[in-house]
């Protein structure tokens, strides 16, 4: 039987909620396909920083690049807001993906047909449904630059900016054309190029890489006007690209299309085989705990993991199918639960996907 080492990092919130659900799925789809997953947890985020008081311990760094793969759930909370920058739980986050050399994220965002309801679009925008993948660059531009605060008094500034190297806009270029090679063929990129000088070095360098995928169409927008189109024209999109920053906005509009951030998954690549994957939504710690948090997301990140880490394409597109199986039979968590449906909690929610997933 194979075996992959898998570091599970629950953190805050409902992560743990959501992280339970998702690896008694991966269990199931092991039984079913003939693998086994060896689970390690460790500290990250708020949890850690009470225990071990820094966002990021080594130990679970260490953990994690002894890993096949990285199932994270959600960090933060407003416990924590009130520490500085670089301790905050956030920031150890952004330093797994770095120290991981994670630096390409895949945020698919799918509206099922039966959830077009859900949805706060008009129906009509939706079509039978929608299917779009935000690829955001995760270790560059304005959350990495050079940061810090001056002066005194009124007169103090504080600054983040904005950088990227064109080698950095090249590896997030190819991997959103190889993307879309595999999708419909189409790659819109976003960037703020009427005014940002890094950002016409990203649409030179898109431009530049077209050439090597003459079998993809590349079009390009302006990051507000992307923003508008994703609620006015959704369909209009198949594939995007955009930079750290845009990417993290778009892609949150776009959880909410799909009718609830609880139902987008995310997976964080870098040159090998070792990714992270985790729900897009956050800690939500007013509801952790009370068995109302939506697990699909987690459970779709870790079909993500199946794929492009463990390579178990069978059992991913099966943790797929069980999802949408259990979409169409009617189960909804509460935040999804309209049109007077009655919702399930996560537990539950956990277990007929497991269900579905065994059949």
């Amino acid at each position: 039987m194979k075996r992959y080492r898998i570091a599970a990092l629950p953190g805050d919130g409902i992560g743990p909620d959501v992280t339970r659900e998702a690896l008694l799925v991966l269990e199931a789809a092991g039984e079913r396909f003939g693998f086994r997953c060896d689970v390690r947890e460790a500290l990250i985020g708020g949890c850690a920083i009470d225990i071990l008081r820094e966002p990021l311990p080594g130990g679970t760094l260490e953990i994690c690049l002894d890993s096949d793969a990285v199932l994270m759930g959600a960090v933060g909370g407003p416990k924590w807001d009130a520490l500085p920058g670089a301790q905050r739980p956030e920031a150890g986050l952004l330093r797994i993906r770095s120290e991981l050399k994670l630096f390409a994220n895949l945020r698919p965002a799918i509206v099922f047909g039966p959830l077009r309801s859900a949805s706060p679009l008009k129906e009509a925008l939706l079509g039978d449904g929608l299917d779009l993948l935000i690829v955001r660059e995760l270790t560059g531009g304005i959350y990495f630059g050079p940061r810090g605060r001056g002066g005194d008094g009124d007169e103090t500034i504080a600054y983040d900016t904005e950088q990227y190297k064109k080698s950095e806009i090249v590896r997030i270029g190819r991997v959103a054309f190889e993307a879309a090679r595999k999708r419909s063929k189409r790659l819109c990129s976003v960037d703020k190029a009427n005014v940002l000088e890094s950002s016409r070095l990203w649409r030179e360098t898109m431009n530049a890489l077209a050439g090597d995928y003459p079998d993809v169409a590349l079009s390009h927008l302006y990051v507000d006007n992307a923003a508008m189109q994703l609620v006015c024209a959704p369909r209009q999109f198949d594939t995007i690209v955009t930079s750290n920053l845009f990417g993290d906005i778009l892609s949150d509009e776009a959880s909410q299309i799909a009718g609830s951030i609880g139902m987008l998954p995310s997976a964080s690549l870098g040159a090998g085989t070792l990714g992270l994957y985790e729900p897009v939504h956050g800690a939500a710690p007013d509801i952790a705990g009370k068995d109302v948090a939506n697990p699909l997301a987690a459970i779709l990140s870790a079909g993500m993991m199946l794929r492009h880490s463990l390579g178990e394409t069978e059992a991913a597109d099966a943790v797929e199918a069980a999802v949408a199986a259990v979409i169409d039979d009617g189960f909804r968590t509460i935040d999804i639960a309209k049109d007077g449906r009655s919702a399930i909690g996560t537990r539950a929610m956990g277990q007929r996907v497991r269900e579905a997933l065994a059949t």
